[in-house]
């Protein structure tokens, strides 16, 4: 069964995982939609001040098939690793993480399909908070600039989180729509960070997603941004997936 583990304590409990006792050494990291992998660097530079490789997959957010393409790429040369994913990230980890050096999965504020359901499904049974996305043209989709900073990112620093506003990456609304043919979580141990504020995924889909799939979970009070806010407690969780690697 899934195991709570106190935020409070989740920064200090965790980060006794080292390197020199895990089982993997490598970290894949696959940021969201909106986003670009760039917003992955406070974990990465923990995790890597840590002894561990780390590997950033930069989405195309053209198409489903597009990004997972994208990260398989980059699991063929990453030897035994641990894949995680922020948000629909965790659509392309679910349909990714079968590769054989996948050994564990961590879901960051993430949708966790089951097969045939997309992200789009996923947000119709329990919806978001958040209501600020809409079309761009061409089929793609973005949050609104203003809202923004309220909805995915309100515990970031305001610049910050204003620049990730106007750099966001519009994704395909196919993507959305595109439908899980695995779920490897069925098949490898998955962990999770649900963040207790999270506008852009209503926090209690998280739960039902996480339980259903027996994850190791943390809470965090924060935003859609936990990674960026708690980089601490999310790397630390991902060194704990690292440790307990079989």
């Amino acid at each position: 069964m899934k195991r709570f583990i106190p935020a409070l304590l989740a920064g200090a409990a965790l980060a006794a995982s080292s390197p020199g006792y895990a089982a993997v050494k490598t970290i894949v990291l696959v940021h969201g939609a909106f986003a670009d992998g760039s917003g992955w660097k406070p974990v990465a530079d923990i995790l890597q001040s840590h002894g561990y490789s780390v590997r950033v997959v930069q989405l195309p957010e053209t198409s489903f098939a597009a990004d997972v393409a994208a990260t398989r790429r980059v699991l063929d040369k990453a030897g035994p690793c641990v894949l995680v994913g922020h948000s629909y990230g965790g659509m392309i980890i679910t349909e990714a993480g079968l590769q054989p050096d996948v050994k564990d999965l961590v879901y960051v504020a993430a949708v966790q399909p089951d097969v045939g359901e997309s992200l789009l499904d996923l947000a119709d049974k329990i919806p978001p908070a958040a209501k600020s996305i809409g079309p761009v043209g061409d089929g793609f989709l973005a949050v609104n600039p203003d809202a923004f900073p309220s909805d995915f990112a309100a515990d970031a620093p305001e610049a910050v989180a204003r620049f990730m506003a106007i750099s966001q990456v519009p994704v395909s609304g196919d993507a959305l729509k595109a439908k899980a043919t695995v779920a490897a979580w069925k098949q490898k141990p998955s962990y999770a960070v649900i963040p207790m504020q999270d506008r852009m995924i209503n926090p209690d889909l998280e739960r039902f997603m996480t339980q259903r799939a027996q994850s190791q979970v943390i809470e965090l009070p924060g935003s859609h941004a936990i990674f960026l806010s708690h980089a601490p407690e999310v790397a630390a969780l991902i060194e704990k997936a690292a440790t307990e690697a079989k």
